[in-house]
């Protein structure tokens, strides 16, 4: 489930990361960080699958459950991250703007 969740998640980023004209979002480190857990997760399912076999297909609900929650979380982590890159890059220059006009007051 983290897997499947984090695959979409990539390829939503990555779509729109593809189909912007302008770079005012800057959804690359966000593409980054959403494959990188898709690998992550893909390598921790293709190792669980060697450890359990065809058991891995047949998944617990509780255990569905929690993996969805992780899945979840790190989808969170990731935009929480981007968020932080994007304002530290400020590309259009609004938290920069905001703070010479609390300086001037």
């Amino acid at each position: 489930m983290t897997l499947l969740i984090t695959v979409f998640a990539a390829v939503f980023a990555t779509v729109k990361w593809y189909g912007q004209s302008d770079s005012r979002w800057n959804l690359a480190p966000l593409c980054f960080l959403f494959w990188g857990a898709s690998l992550m997760w893909l390598a921790d399912a293709v190792f669980e699958y060697m450890e359990l076999g065809a058991d891995y297909f047949t998944p617990a609900p509780a255990d569905m459950l929690n993996d969805a929650y992780l899945g979840l979380s790190v989808v969170a982590l990731a935009l929480v991250v981007w968020l932080v890159i994007l304002l530290v890059k400020d590309p259009q220059g609004t938290v920069r703007a905001a703070l010479r006009k609390g300086k001037a007051n």
